[in-house]
C-alpha cells in the first residue's frame, strides 16, 4: 500500500523516494510485524483463555502433562496477523509472487485454525483427520503451484522449460527438467516443508526461530535472485518479480519476533497448527518460487530432521516392531534422555544456523 501510494510521490517529494527500495520496506514490514504482534498478542492470549485449551497428548513425554496444561493454542493468529498485515503496508501489490505465498500462508493457517479449534471446543487432540489437511493442503498446493509455473513461464528471458525444471546447487547451470512433474513435486515441496515445521513445534520456541532463520536466509535468496545485477554475479538465474518475496521473509522474521515474546519459555500461548503450517507453507511457498526448492531442505535441515525422524520410528516399528529413538520426533528422544528443554531448544538453534549458513554457501560456491 504504501508502495503504489508514496512511491509515485517521488518527484514531488525527494523522502518518499525510500519507499521504492526494497530493502527499506523489507525493514519496514519486519518491524511492522514485530509491533503487530507485540500489541495483539496480549489480548487475543487473553481472549484464547476464556476458550480453554486443548489436552495435552498422552503418547508425549509425561513432563508435558503437567507443565503444559492449560496453555492456550491457536497462537498462531497472531503470526498469520502480522504477516499479512505488514505485507499488505509494506509491499508491491502488483506482485503476484507476492500475492501467491500470501494465499498459500493464509490457506494453511485456515486449514490449521479449524484444526485446533475442533481439538479445543471438542476438548480432544484429534482435529481434522489426517488425511482430510493433506487433501485440502495438496489442494491449496497444486493451485499455488500451477500459478506460480504460470508466472515462470512468462518471466522475461526465463530459459525454456525452466518453469518446470529443479535447480542443483552448487552448478552454475544444471536443471533436472521435471516436465509436468514438477506439479507434483512443487506440492511435495510446500506440503511437506508446512508439516515438518508442524511436526518441529512440541518445545517452547523450538519452532518459530528455525522459522526465522529459515526466512532470513530465503530473504536473501530471493533478494539476489530477483536483482539481474546480484543474480548475475552469483551467476543465478535471474527471476523478475521475486525479489519481492524479501518482504514477506521479513515480515516472517518481525512476526516470529512478536510471538517468540509470548513464546518464550515458559510459553504463554502455542502457535498450534495455526501457525506451524502456515509458516512451513510459506517457506515451501518462497522456495519453489525462487527455483531453490533443494536448498530448502539444507537450510530447513532441522525440519527434515524431525520429519524424518518420525517416518524412520514408525516403519521400524511397524517392520521389526522397535523403536529406533525413545520417541519421536527427536527432540522428544533428547527429552527421555534427560536433556532439560532450554538445552534442547538452544542447540537446535544452534543447527539451524549452521545449516542456514551451508546453504546460503550455495550461491557463491558454483
Amino acid at each position: 500500500m504504501f508502495y503504489l501510494f508514496l512511491a509515485p510521490l517521488a518527484d514531488q517529494f525527494q523522502l518518499f523516494n525510500v519507499f521504492s527500495y526494497l530493502t527499506f520496506r523489507t525493514g519496514g514490514a519486519l518491524m511492522t510485524a514485530f509491533v503487530i504482534a507485540l500489541v495483539i498478542g496480549k489480548p487475543f492470549i487473553a481472549w484464547l483463555r476464556t476458550k480453554g485449551s486443548q489436552p495435552i497428548r498422552d503418547d508425549g513425554p509425561e513432563s508435558h502433562i503437567v507443565a503444559k496444561a492449560g496453555t492456550p493454542t491457536m497462537g498462531g493468529f497472531i503470526i498469520l496477523a502480522a504477516i499479512i498485515g505488514s505485507t499488505l503496508l509494506w509491499g508491491d501489490l502488483t506482485n503476484q509472487y507476492l500475492w501467491v505465498v500470501m494465499f498459500v500462508t493464509a490457506g494453511f493457517g485456515l486449514i490449521g485454525f479449524i484444526d485446533d479449534w475442533r481439538k479445543v471446543t471438542q476438548k480432544s487432540h484429534k482435529g481434522l483427520s489426517a488425511r482430510g489437511k493433506l487433501v485440502l493442503q495438496f489442494t491449496v498446493s497444486l493451485v499455488a503451484v500451477i500459478w506460480m509455473v504460470q508466472l515462470l513461464s512468462n518471466a522475461p528471458g526465463a530459459p525454456e522449460g525452466f518453469a518446470t525444471s529443479v535447480a542443483v546447487p552448487f552448478f552454475k547451470d544444471v536443471f533436472v527438467p521435471l516436465s509436468y512433474a514438477f506439479f507434483l513435486f512443487g506440492m511435495v515441496v510446500i506440503v511437506g516443508a508446512s508439516n515438518a515445521v508442524n511436526l518441529t513445534d512440541g518445545l517452547d520456541g523450538l519452532a518459530i526461530v528455525p522459522v526465522m532463520i529459515a526466512a532470513g536466509a530465503f530473504a536473501f535468496i530471493a533478494y539476489f535472485v530477483g536483482n539481474a545485477v546480484y543474480s548475475d554475479y552469483l551467476f543465478l538465474n535471474f527471476t523478475p518479480g521475486t525479489g519481492e518475496l524479501a518482504l514477506i521473509c521479513g515480515a516472517i522474521i518481525g512476526a516470529g519476533l512478536g510471538f517468540l515474546w509470548y513464546n518464550a519459555p515458559p510459553a504463554m500461548v502455542f502457535m498450534g497448527d495455526t501457525g506451524s503450517l502456515s509458516l512451513g507453507g510459506a517457506i515451501g511457498t518462497i522456495a519453489v518460487a525462487v527455483k531453490h526448492e533443494i536448498v530448502l531442505v539444507i537450510i530447513g535441515g532441522l525440519f527434515v530432521l524431525e520429519a524424518v525422524s518420525v517416518f524412520v520410528q514408525v516403519a521400524s516399528f511397524k517392520l521389526t516392531g522397535k523403536r529406533v529413538f525413545k520417541m519421536a520426533p527427536i527432540h522428544h528422544h533428547f527429552e527421555k534422555l534427560g536433556w532439560a528443554e532450554p538445552t534442547i531448544v538452544i542447540r537446535f538453534w544452534i543447527i539451524a544456523v549452521v545449516l542456514a549458513l551451508i546453504g546460503l554457501s550455495t550461491l557463491k560456491l558454483r
